[in-house]
């Protein structure tokens, strides 16, 4: 244990190093060091295992609804305007469905983007690209 540079308070420093190969230190009062140390490391660490999740191995990465979206407009299906029913109806060819009224603030997110432009006809939203 330090002492403070006046002397009359008593300065606890900690020196951590994680698994990980994270170093932390940390300095205070004993009592903060203590629960910032227990907080840390989880309270008393346990031998042989590991701290943090082991990783999944072979799962995929889940293709979101905007992903969808920009792999539509690469493969040219917003050359010509299209409603949001032909949208829905591309994305479930693909094995992708979604609600209306999910695909409308994704399409309206990538026109805001400039991804997309939106053009009104009839009452109705036409995208393109």
């Amino acid at each position: 244990m330090l002492t403070c540079i006046f002397g009359y308070l008593p300065v606890a420093k900690a020196h951590i190093k994680r698994p990980d190969g994270t170093s932390i230190v940390i300095e205070g009062n004993p009592q903060e060091v203590a629960a910032l140390v227990s907080r840390i490391e989880g309270g008393t660490p346990r031998k042989g295992k590991a701290l943090t999740k082991p990783e999944k191995r072979g799962k995929r990465e889940r293709l979101t609804l905007s992903d969808s979206l920009l792999l539509l407009m690469d493969e040219g299906f917003f050359k010509k305007p299209k409603d949001l029913g032909a949208v829905k109806t591309a994305l479930a060819e693909r094995g992708h469905v979604y609600p209306v009224t999910t695909i409308s603030p994704a399409l309206l997110r990538l026109v805001q983007r400039r991804y997309l432009r939106r053009i009104k006809q009839d009452k109705r939203w036409f995208y393109t690209g």
